[in-house]
């Protein structure tokens, strides 16, 4: 039999409970024995209960805490979240001054053992976790999160990847709701944070302007105060005014302590600077929570008009808010074990702008449904199904493309009738005009849309489109520049590329229908039917074999699709469907 190697080192995986009393040296002060005494009374009423209850031990007693171990993550967290809530009914009556109050960190490590301890990183990082704690809060590792998400009745609040002290590398670390009314954060303060911060809360900081050249920064002041407008234009989203921020201009800030006195979600900071005849903008995007950057751009222009340059600078920036915000807020919602119907939204809505394909509009429906289940008369929900329904039978996802339009239809006009100033509704709206014989139609509403939202790049774009259908492909280039202007990165990009490659297929010009369907599908992938459209082009060109390739492609991720679906729909269908035929595309 092998035999235990002398000085041999015992370990084990653990689940580890670091807790203290918060501000024990203090209460100690003021009174000794009495601290003392409640300090014992709470171990022995609440704690080692609690600890027994749930399959763990307590190592040892520091003095002002403890240390416990458990051979489970979930009762570890168990125990700490019911004797948190017992701590708190046996000391409700007493002053709050001089009440007892535990800090707590969990975390999961393989610890070292010995009789009366137990040692190593999972055991440090547990103490710290407990020190970055509220008092009456619960801290836990992403290690912990993961193994405990959707088992313990309790939402977690994602504070992000924390330095902890003494801790090589930084942990993310999550807070355990208190009394169901949200999530504990760092800092002890009573004050709003930004964890319980409003969805889509940012403040807009003035503008740096590097350099100093006065007539610079009217043109700083002019960019951030636009921007704190035309932000505030989208939906749901609550921006803090211009008089507020401006009373930060040129003060060194921390982030985190600024969000919480705010009660906002997110800071945008930027920069503008001018050398010689061009112009840089530096902007970010930071997480009023953890400080972190989420997002940064930087782009140069050469000086002209200062009015259009604000004017292109702002939508720009604002576009590209638009997305990140979304992105963000999607994130935030993953991680919640009881996510409200907007949390949902901002999932669909994140869903749909990774492409338009099957898979993800389906995603996308089931986040907007489950929106709507929880709450029928959430009009972000309404916008994002009607999207949904309206680009499915857009682009062909579906063979019964007739019926997902007059969804489309029948959900948008609802929302317009509860919302008429929806500027992304009157788009939609517009868009299953174009699908269903209505192109000219649909240019009122897209102007209505642009009335309302000067920012709505895709607005342009789809006046484009319906010229398109009108057979006038010649004047579709310069909508989708418009575009292209306000919104160069925006998530639709791929699509407003085939626009025009569709257009220039109208006019037949088939090489130039390829370079710039090709663009479609370098900025995105994930855009079924434009592999088909490709195919066709090719094809026609005499390409067959790439054309037959880049089908199988749009197969790949669209394998329902066939020429009958595509056979009554869509402007110059003759020439299309010939070279679909050739590259390869099934009858159906």
């Amino acid at each position: 039999m092998e035999q235990d190697q002398p000085g041999h080192v015992g370990r084990r995986l653990a689940a580890i409970v670091a807790a203290d009393v918060a501000g024990y040296s203090r209460l100690m002060g003021l009174d000794e024995e009495a601290t003392h005494a409640r300090y014992t009374a709470l171990l022995k009423d609440a704690i080692e209960p609690a600890i027994a209850e749930h399959g763990g031990r307590i190592v040892k007693s520091t003095g002002d805490g403890f240390l416990a171990e458990f051979p489970s993550a979930v009762e570890a967290v168990r125990a700490a979240m019911q004797f948190q809530t017992r701590i708190k009914e046996l000391t409700t009556a007493e002053a709050e001054d001089r009440r007892i109050v535990f800090r707590v960190g969990v975390n999961i490590g393989d610890v070292i053992v010995e009789p009366h301890d137990i040692f190593g990183d999972g055991v440090n990082i547990a103490a710290r976790l407990e020190s970055i704690s509220e008092p009456g809060g619960i801290c836990i590792s992403s290690s912990v999160y993961d193994q405990v998400r959707g088992k313990v009745g309790v939402e977690f609040a994602d504070l992000g990847e924390q330095n902890l002290k003494n801790i090589a590398c930084p942990v993310r670390v999550y807070a355990a709701g208190r009394d169901g009314a949200g999530p504990v954060t760092k800092g002890g303060s009573t004050t709003p944070n930004p964890s319980s911060a409003p969805r889509l809360s940012l403040v807009v900081l003035p503008f740096a302007n590097i350099g100093g050249d006065p007539e610079q920064e009217y043109f700083a002041d002019g960019v951030t105060e636009s921007l704190t407008t035309d932000l505030s234009r989208i939906s749901g989203a609550f921006v803090i005014a211009r008089n507020t921020a401006f009373t930060f201009k040129g003060k060194a800030l921390d982030v985190k302590k600024l969000g919480r006195e705010l009660n906002v979600r997110y800071v945008l900071e930027g920069s503008l600077q001018r050398s010689g005849n061009r112009l840089r903008v530096n902007v970010q995007l930071v997480d009023a929570a953890t400080g972190n950057h989420l997002w940064a751009e930087r782009f140069d222009k050469p000086v002209a008009d200062l009015f259009d340059m604000q004017d292109e600078i702002v939508s720009r920036l604002a576009n590209a808010l638009d997305a990140e915000l979304v992105a963000a807020e999607a994130l935030r919602a993953k991680h919640l074990v009881h996510p409200d119907a907007m949390d949902l939204v901002f999932q669909g809505r994140s869903c749909f702008n990774r492409g338009l394909i099957p898979d993800y509009m389906t995603q996308a429906r089931r986040f907007f449904e489950q929106a709507l289940a929880l709450d029928p008369e959430n009009i972000e929900a309404m916008v994002g199904l009607a999207r949904v329904d309206q680009n499915l039978g857009a682009s062909l996802m579906t063979d019964d493309r007739s019926a997902q339009l007059a969804a489309a239809e029948t959900t948008i006009t609802k929302v317009l009738f509860l919302a008429p100033n929806h500027a992304s509704a009157h788009a939609i709206l517009g868009s299953v005009q174009i699908f269903t014989k209505r192109a000219a139609q649909s240019i009122a509403e897209f102007e209505q849309a642009l009335a309302l939202d000067r920012n709505l790049a895709r607005a342009h774009a789809l006046i484009g489109l319906a010229k398109l259908f009108l057979g006038r492909g010649e004047e579709t280039e310069a909508h989708v520049n418009e575009a292209f202007r306000l919104s160069p990165r925006d998530t639709f990009v791929p699509e407003w590329l085939i626009y025009v490659g569709l257009a220039k297929a109208q006019l037949g010009a088939d090489a130039e229908a390829v370079s710039w369907m090709r663009r479609g599908l370098d900025a995105n992938r994930n855009y079924s039917i434009a592999h088909f459209f490709l195919g066709a082009e090719l094809a026609r060109l005499g390409e067959l074999e790439q054309a037959r390739t880049v089908v199988q492609a749009g197969l790949a991720l669209d394998p329902d699709f066939t020429l009958h679906r595509f056979r009554t729909s869509g402007p110059g269908n003759k020439r299309l469907i010939e070279g679909m035929r050739l590259a390869g595309v099934p009858e159906g």
